[in-house]
Parts: C-alpha cells; sequence; structure tokens
C-alpha cells in the first residue's frame, strides 16, 4: 500500500506525529505538504497535490491534516472516485473505510492531538471495506457504491 500524507502548518505536529508511525510501522509513504513549519503550504494547495495523485492510483490511500480537517476534505472530494471524510476519532476513522470506503482521512490539528492522529491513521489504513459489517449491510455498500458511481458520472463524466 503506497500513501500520501501531508499537512498544513495547522496540522503540522500531528502530521509529523503519523509520519514517524508510518515511518517505525514500515509503510511505504511520501510526504507531500509542510515539512518545514517555517516554510508552509496551504491546506488548498496540499489537498490538491494530492487528491488528483489517490485519483489516478499513484498513491491508494492519503493521510491530510489541517485546522480541522474541513478544508482538505472539501478540496480532495473535488476529484472524481476521491472519498475524503474528516474524521474527529478513531471510530469515524474505522466507519469511513468500512461504509464509506473513505481513500483520503483528514483531521485536524486543532481538534485531535498527536497520539490521537496516530490512532485514527493506524485505524484508518487497517480497516477494510465492509470489514465487520453483517452480509445484508456489506451487500447494501456494494450497491450503494455502483449507484455512487453512476452519480459521480453523471456529474463529472464517464
Amino acid at each position: 500500500m503506497k500513501i500520501a500524507i501531508g499537512s498544513d502548518k495547522s496540522g503540522f505536529t500531528a502530521k509529523e506525529a503519523v509520519r514517524a508511525y508510518l515511518t517505525e510501522a514500515g509503510y511505504d509513504f511520501d510526504d507531500l505538504g509542510t515539512v518545514d513549519p517555517e516554510q508552509v503550504h496551504p491546506y488548498y494547495e496540499v489537498a490538491d497535490a494530492v487528491a488528483p495523485l489517490v485519483q489516478n492510483g499513484t498513491y491508494d490511500k492519503a493521510i491530510l491534516i489541517c485546522g480541522t480537517g474541513a478544508g482538505m476534505c472539501v478540496v480532495s472530494n473535488k476529484y472524481k472516485g476521491v472519498y475524503a471524510v474528516a474524521c474527529e476519532g478513531t471510530y469515524s476513522a474505522k466507519m469511513a473505510r468500512a461504509i464509506n470506503n473513505a481513500n483520503i482521512l483528514c483531521m485536524g490539528g486543532w481538534i485531535v492531538g498527536p497520539e490521537m492522529a496516530v490512532e485514527m491513521a493506524r485505524t484508518f489504513l487497517t480497516t477494510d471495506w465492509c470489514q465487520d459489517l453483517e452480509d445484508w449491510r456489506a451487500a447494501n455498500m456494494h450497491r450503494f457504491a455502483v449507484q455512487i458511481s453512476a452519480i459521480e458520472d453523471k456529474i463529472y463524466g464517464a
């Protein structure tokens, strides 16, 4: 699994904690955001750099951190096939993967501390789509994915 991470200045501390976790856990990742808090990249530039690379398959998943997670999420979701979710805890990070098949986890450095950011990243990266769901719910998720793809085709073109 290839992962992109990135932050603006507001998410830098949490991103650095996630970066350390990814390194320690042996993940293949690239940091495409702010790497020096004195030379910051705004959230909209970071998300706009990462989301198309998730869209085209260069990266399987991404973790983006700004002040609240909302800005990264809004920009990322402009790309067809990108499913970014702003989460504030491990449960929402797990459900974003299990139910929504999210491929970008967004979180807020003003909202979650570095330790929680690491736990959310761990949960997001180790949860599969439909994991721990009842059979009927998993079947619904697969039907919904087809419907969502059809909606995207209407909006973006096939």
